[in-house]
């Protein structure tokens, strides 16, 4: 039996929760870890009168780690502190685009988590991009850093489905914990030194960049199939819209109800106690939706409280 010392110095990069995941498992497997980089506070909440810390900042601070957030990745200041922290490899999961005096500082290396089975999906959306595109596989991958983003040599890869129905955001958090998982196993490996690097391939490179809101809007001439997929990958954020009557309608969940084409895409109508809008090669049910500046509702609630002049959506 294989005996792994984790001993490697960490520094860890990350922002949002889904990089939490991957920090609580490197601490939990014993590694140590030395420094945490991630975005500097930013004024939120009502009025943006309060400052607002990232859910990696709130994580390190609970855990008493050495924190960093600079705002000039390049600056002399941060690059000193980050090179007395003396990491052995800095491991990145979400976060900005390093440059080269950062990601070539450690000795083994910088690491970083992808949600994606690179070469496909690279960019800030892999997940929102492979739902909207009707993927049925999806997956993580893990490898170091060089100057082209998300083009580095392969070190790990798992895959994960799709499950049939599922949004952006069950796939996101699923996707959070393997990664984890990936991350704590690709630090092990490169503790013991047995590892082997991988080239992309090139050839199967697809992208996936960051979501707009204008990438939500729905067109009806469209196939059924992918505006439902369109409805999935566009939730829980930013949303999937069209225009009804003059103002922003989101719709956050959706299924295929018929394949007829019986009216012009974009109609709306209520069929029995469906809330029914026309593709081009068929219907989509709405069961979720909100009007600008309102709750969320179900259709139900929908179709009993609003009269609408046009029940067409554009």
């Amino acid at each position: 039996m294989v005996v792994i010392k984790r001993q490697l110095r960490i520094v860890f990069m990350g922002t949002p929760g889904f990089a939490v995941a991957s920090l609580q498992f490197l601490m939990e497997a014993g590694y140590p870890i030395v420094g945490v980089v991630t975005a500097p506070d930013k004024p939120g909440g009502r009025g943006m009168k309060q400052m607002i810390s990232s859910p990696v900042k709130q994580f390190a601070a609970a855990h008493a780690l050495t924190l960093l957030q600079p705002s000039n990745l390049k600056s002399k200041v941060f690059v000193a502190e980050l090179r007395a922290l003396q990491a052995d490899l800095q491991i990145v999961v979400a976060f900005r685009m390093l440059p080269e005096v950062i990601w070539s500082m450690p000795p083994k290396g910088t690491m970083n988590l992808h949600g994606s089975l690179l070469p496909a999906y690279r960019g800030a959306a892999p997940i929102h991009w492979a739902v909207i595109r009707g993927e049925k596989v999806t997956g993580v991958t893990t490898f170091l850093l060089q100057h082209q983003i998300d083009t580095g040599q392969i070190l790990l890869q798992r895959e994960m489905p799709i499950l049939h129905g599922e949004d952006t955001g069950s796939v996101h958090d699923r996707m959070m914990m393997i990664g984890a998982g990936l991350v704590v196993a690709s630090a092990d490996l490169i503790s013991l030194g047995q590892y082997q690097l991988y080239n992309q391939d090139e050839s199967k490179a697809t992208h996936a960049p960051k979501i707009h809101h204008e990438d939500g809007h729905i067109c009806w001439t469209s196939a059924a199939l992918d505006i439902y997929n369109l409805v999935r990958g566009m939730s829980p954020y930013p949303g999937a819209w069209a225009i009804l009557d003059g103002v922003e309608c989101k719709i956050w969940k959706s299924v295929i109800y018929s394949a007829e084409q019986i009216q012009k895409p974009g109609s709306m109508s209520v069929k029995g106690k469906s809330l029914v809008i026309q593709a081009t090669d068929g219907e989509i049910e709405v069961l979720e939706m909100q009007m600008a500046g309102k709750k969320k509702m179900s259709a139900r609630d929908f179709i009993n409280g609003y009269r609408i002049k046009d029940w067409f959506l554009t």
